[in-house]
């Protein structure tokens, strides 16, 4: 009789934040699992509180991860230098040789694409060559979220089925797109974990800034260093030209941790910095210049329109261009069928560009109020609140198939997310 043994990788502060909030809901429906007792000496699952394990950040340390280090300090993006190449290989390593002493029921990849997949397809090669009577280990592999296969190099899918046994969706069109290729993969959609964070801000709820003294831009540079380093210099020079028109608007930035804010105080920032709070923030904003990902998402679940941009280094959009094949890399965009949020990538994200769109939107209280509502059917199309607890209950009934698995009332309303069409 043994509790479950639970490995989770992320790599990034967004997924570290999801993990927290999955290993929350994980816990609960795990010990509260049904007992399955058998005509051995001890039941093949228990009720006992499971044990998690493996590499993260902060949230999930403070959710109870026993973490062997902090992997969002090596969040790496476009092509690694030699360096963060070693420094990644070392960790990949260190956490392979973690799984094979401990031989977690599970190992989670949240997120952090490139090296969870590596690192999924590396314990299943070792399982399927060392399976035998005296080496048993079977662990269920996970992937949460799903990487965005369908945007650029389609044939990972095939990769994912062979070594993937659930993959856990935010986004409704994914299962159907992973049906018509892998038919046999396991896909479960479970609604985008956001929505819990933003309940309380209701999309259509927000004080425009008609109902307050000051407006408000919120600059939005990313969550890692050569983000900060590429888009804060932008963004504060396209504030400068905002700042001719409207000279008593308020700024600030936001971003996740100290190290970074110090580093966006380096890079030429003389606006406010704030460390966190961005739900609360988002709530008093009137538009926000966001680099483009997970955090467009926030803006749109907080109902703020938004100007994106990204920028990398030449050789990374070079490879990255011919790769990707979807008409915008902003998730809202994607999600509507449309260019809700203006977008500037590479050298198109100039301070003039960058401002004028702005500007525009600051100064048309009708195409602000035209976003919202186009925000509005987005949100609809990702589930309401509960999806955690829902990847958290799709984990369980993979770790407790059949009957084993109950779920209580307050459980099953929370089951299936549902969906509304963003057509």
């Amino acid at each position: 009789m043994r509790p479950k043994e639970i490995m989770l990788i992320a790599g990034e502060a967004s997924g570290d934040l999801l993990g927290a909030e999955l290993v929350n809901a994980l816990r609960e429906e795990l010990t509260n699992a049904e007992v399955e007792y058998t005509t051995d000496s001890q039941p093949l699952h228990t009720g006992l509180e499971p044990r998690f394990f493996g590499a993260g950040g902060s949230h999930m340390a403070a959710a109870g991860v026993e973490l062997a280090f902090d992997l969002t300090q090596n969040a790496i993006i476009g092509i690694p230098t030699p360096r963060q190449y070693l420094q990644l290989r070392h960790r990949f390593n260190e956490l392979l040789r973690l799984a094979m002493e401990r031989q977690p029921d599970v190992i989670i990849g949240i997120d952090y694409n490139e090296f969870n997949l590596r690192f999924a397809h590396t314990v299943r090669d070792y399982v399927r060559h060392r399976s035998s009577w005296f080496q048993d280990w079977q662990p269920k592999l996970v992937k949460y979220i799903s990487p965005q296969v369908w945007a650029s190099r389609e044939g990972r899918a095939y990769q994912i089925a062979r070594d993937y046994d659930l993959v856990l969706s935010i986004f409704p069109f994914e299962k159907q797109w992973y049906a018509k290729r892998v038919p046999k993969l396991r896909v479960e959609f479970f609604g985008h974990p956001m929505a819990d964070r933003f309940a309380k801000f209701a999309v259509n709820g927000r004080a425009d800034s008609t109902e307050r003294k000051q407006r408000q831009i919120l600059l939005l540079p990313g969550s890692r260093k050569k983000e900060v380093r590429r888009h804060v210099p932008v963004m504060i020079s396209a504030l400068g030209i905002i700042q001719q028109k409207y000279p008593d608007i308020r700024s600030k930035i936001i971003l996740p941790n100290q190290p970074l804010a110090d580093l966006a105080k380096s890079s030429g920032a003389n606006v406010e910095i704030q460390v966190g709070g961005l739900q609360k923030t988002l709530a008093e904003t009137d538009v926000a210049i966001s680099k483009t990902g997970t955090i467009t998402m926030e803006c749109a679940f907080a109902g703020v329109p938004a100007i994106t941009l990204y920028k990398t280094s030449w050789a990374s959009y070079e490879i990255g261009k011919r790769m990707v094949k979807v008409k915008s890399i902003t998730m809202p965009n994607l999600l509507a069928g449309e260019e809700v949020f203006p977008e500037f990538i590479q050298n198109a994200a100039t301070p003039e560009n960058i401002a004028g769109a702005t500007l525009e939107l600051l100064q048309n209280e009708s195409r602000r109020n035209e976003i919202k509502t186009k925000l509005v059917k987005v949100i609809a199309s990702l589930g309401g609140p509960g999806a955690s607890w829902r990847a958290a209950q799709a984990i369980t009934r993979l770790l407790e198939p059949g009957p084993g698995t109950q779920l209580d009332a307050r459980s099953y309303e929370r089951r299936q997310p549902t969906v509304v069409s963003a057509h």
